[in-house]
């Protein structure tokens, strides 16, 4: 009886995950294998500070052209604020406004583009010439001793700018430069002296803020570069080396001097970025079939979600995947292990050490663990002093390994503490027993099982295929319930059974 009914369960989860996936793939037109070659975007700027209890007003500069990206949606996301935008030149500014505010207050724009394959490029039409800034000794000396420098070294305004970048950076034995050098500590403001420099030249030039799309970021930053105007077109240079030309993947956010943020009526304001890569098919596609069904399901989708929740749950989303497999492993196979979540937690931080240097440093923590904790074994501890004891112990040696590898000019032993350390101890510890209570031969056998099971559960877990399908659509781990609720009935013979058994089954045949 118990069979049939988690029989039925399992088929009507079943049933619901690849229904739910089926409606996706038919009606929303969202694809079940990734596409690399048409990259979706979407950069998340979440601006926080702390109201007074009266008006508040937040400016925020956000994209106005996109050069080389195209824009497929936007959002201004916020709570009892009102949203306006203005428009210039060179780009726009959203202003939130309210009539008052108090405590912590979140604002979000939200930006999703694709990467069309253009060349980044501004559009804007010559602004002219500017005038000679009236500059104040001694810095007038110097911008004038460095600009005729410059000038009969080059043959143009790109080979000018890019000559005078290069001197302003590298030149640190000539005092001029590094006066100038010294007024500006900060990229920032290096880029923004450097255009004030470029005006002593009459050379039109001006500040541009991007940033380098990296998939999963949770606090991108703004990076300053330069461009020049030729009297044709803008000119991209990297204001650290003078290359010529944005990188790619780069997507300007805003142009000129003013602020990023600007508040006031309030305090401690502070600007995040997020960036999280997609499809195009996902997002485009998908959101407006949605809208022509009248579907809310893309509403209540993983992607609705901010876009640093999304790239907490693109991991976490992967580990039920872990888990069916270790429970496959374990109830099928017969691969005896250290418990049943250990393997998996220890996957988990093999995302950061990759696998080889994970299991080489757990293998040499636990080994280390387990020569001192049969010298506790002596000292007649109770158990849960014993099992502090240990923790400590594992804390100090993987201090010991990050020190001794940073030493060594090995920086992969640096991420041995995103190792669970509690499970280490009670690996440690479980290991210990084992080794007592049935020898060395069953202690090495299931510590052995629990790093071939991790390193399984790893391969799957990060398998590019694996992780969007459950991504896209986590539906489908309603399909993994079943089968592990079906699995959970297993009686029948282990492989590892037939194998232990092989002398009765040869003398059966």
């Amino acid at each position: 009886m118990n069979n049939f009914r988690i029989g039925v369960v399992g088929v009507v989860l079943a049933a619901l995950g690849l229904g739910l996936c089926f409606y996706k793939v038919q009606k929303l037109g969202l694809p079940l294998t990734p596409d690399d070659d048409a990259a979706v975007w979407t950069i998340e700027a979440r601006a926080t500070f702390r109201g007074d209890g009266g008006p508040a007003r937040v400016e925020l500069a956000i994209p106005g052209q996109l050069p080389g990206f195209e824009l497929l949606d936007e959002d201004f996301i916020s709570a009892n604020f009102g949203v306006t935008q203005e428009s210039d030149t060179v780009g726009r500014r959203a202003m939130w406004t309210v009539r008052r505010a108090r405590g912590t207050q979140v604002l979000y724009y939200r930006i999703t583009v694709f990467d069309n394959g253009n060349v980044p490029r501004h559009r804007d039409p010559f602004p002219g010439f500017p005038p000679v800034p009236n500059y104040e000794e001694p810095m007038r000396s110097a911008v004038e001793a460095l600009l005729e420098q410059v000038r009969s070294e080059s043959a143009d305004i790109e080979t000018f700018t890019r000559l005078l970048i290069n001197r302003f950076n590298s030149d640190r034995a000539n005092p001029v430069v590094e006066m100038l050098r010294n007024r500006a500590h900060r990229p920032a403001d290096r880029a923004l002296q450097l255009v004030e420099i470029l005006a002593g030249a009459r050379i039109p030039a001006r500040v541009v803020w991007g940033m380098e799309l990296v998939d999963g970021s949770r606090d991108a930053q703004l990076v300053p570069w330069l461009e020049v105007h030729d009297e044709r077109r803008w000119i991209a240079l990297n204001p650290s080396t003078g290359v010529s030309g944005y990188p790619p993947g780069f997507l300007i956010w805003s142009v000129g001097e003013r602020p990023l943020m600007h508040l006031d009526g309030g305090r401690q304001g502070e600007l995040q970025f997020s960036i999280a890569k997609g499809h195009r098919d996902v997002v485009t596609i998908a959101h407006s079939r949605a809208r022509a069904e009248d579907s809310l399901l893309m509403d209540f989708s993983v992607f609705s979600l901010p876009v640093q929740t999304q790239n907490v749950y693109r991991i976490l989303l992967t580990i039920p995947l872990g888990a069916f497999l270790i429970a496959l492993l374990r109830n099928v196979v017969g691969i005896r292990t250290f418990g049943t979540f250990m393997p998996i937690l220890i996957a988990l931080s093999f995302r950061e050490t990759q696998l080889l240097w994970g299991i080489a440093l757990f293998t040499l923590i636990v080994s280390l663990g387990l020569l001192i904790r049969f010298y506790l074994e002596r000292l007649h501890l109770l158990l849960v002093p014993r099992l502090s004891a240990v923790l400590v112990i594992v804390i100090l040696l993987m201090l010991l390994v990050s020190i001794i590898s940073h030493s060594l000019g090995l920086d992969r032993g640096l991420s041995i503490a995103l190792f669970p350390m509690v499970i280490l101890a009670m690996t440690i510890e479980r290991m210990s027993i084992v080794w007592e209570e049935h020898g060395a031969g069953d202690a090495i056998t299931q510590g052995a099982g629990s790093m071939l099971v991790a390193a399984l559960s790893f391969l799957l877990m990060t398998d590019e295929h694996a992780a969007y399908l459950v991504f896209v659509f986590p539906e489908l781990l309603l399909v993994v319930l079943a089968a592990t609720l079906l699995l959970g009935r297993y009686t029948g013979y282990r492989l590892s059974e037939f194998w232990r058994f092989r002398s009765l089954w040869m003398r059966k045949g």
